[in-house]
């Protein structure tokens, strides 16, 4: 039987329509990146739907830009957008463009590398994130483990909003760092209002020697606290390709819930990113 699933983490770029400075530090996959050349990496499994999410180009050009890649490939079935969220005013106008545009369901404002732990509890920051839920778009948290603390509160704190926390809050997989994270997404996943991304595990792992045991600890801790209904499969392309191929990361997701029954596995490939990013 055919495996379909969901890619709810995926990007795209092409520095020849427009830049992306920091691609200049990782010259292994800075070249161009489309769902062209992720249908033919991901070979005879390509996912049925793809989540964009952005990747730190001027906006609103790349959106503009990625709803030109879904209009010719329509297994683009949402998009997150980058959006300042301590701007103020200026926030306000960006979200309220934002909602109008049909394929975004959230937005993203990179924390993980804030100097400052708690640069997401600042209160203008706060007050960008909560005005989310009035124009019905979903927040992505990319952090570090150590910030998990903060953003455990900024989810407390915004009880309405929906969150995403994506790559399971990058925990230290090449030391083998397990505490404090498990109790950190512990903490998290008893919080109602946040989903768990099951994507970028191997970047965080040693790229020329990882394992699929090597991540076991990890997804089992999330499986454990957020369970399949809240867990959400993400390739990570490109960045992934810093440590793995995309079969490679896909073939070991698989096997890291093999033992789950096929409905619950179903549910982390497909449907909670279906309920998350409100997608068909």
């Amino acid at each position: 039987m055919s495996f379909t699933y969901t890619d709810a983490h995926t990007h795209f770029w092409d520095s020849g329509v427009m830049p992306y400075p920091w691609l200049a530090e990782v010259p292994a996959i800075a070249g161009r990146h489309t769902p062209e050349e992720l249908v033919a990496e991901a070979a005879a499994q390509p996912p049925s739907r793809i989540v964009f999410v952005e990747c730190g180009a001027p906006q609103p050009d790349e959106v503009n830009w990625v709803e030109r890649l879904a209009a010719a490939e329509p297994r683009l079935a949402a998009i997150v957008a980058q959006a300042t969220m301590d701007a103020g005013a200026r926030t306000t106008a960006v979200l309220a463009g934002l909602a109008s545009r049909p394929l975004v369901r959230g937005v993203r404002h990179l924390i993980q590398d804030e100097k400052d732990p708690e640069y997401c509890l600042r209160p203008e920051f706060l007050a960008g994130v909560q005005q989310l839920e009035a124009f019905d778009l979903s927040f992505d948290i990319c952090c570090r483990h150590h910030q998990l603390p903060a953003v455990i509160e900024l989810v407390r704190r915004c009880p309405q909003v929906r969150f995403i926390l994506d790559h399971a809050g990058k925990p230290g997989v090449r030391a083998g760092l397990l505490d404090p994270w498990r109790g950190h997404i512990a903490s998290l996943a008893a919080l109602p209002n946040i989903d768990c991304k099951l994507s970028g595990l191997v970047t965080e792992a040693e790229h020329e020697r990882w394992v699929t045991a090597d991540l076991q600890p990890y997804v089992g801790h999330l499986l454990a606290t957020f369970g399949p209904s809240r867990l959400l499969f993400g390739g990570d392309w490109p960045v992934a390709k810093l440590a793995s191929g995309y079969l490679r990361w896909l073939a070991a997701a698989r096997d890291l819930t093999a033992h789950l029954t096929p409905e619950a596995q179903s549910v982390i490939f497909q449907h909670t990113a279906t309920r998350a990013y409100r997608i068909g």
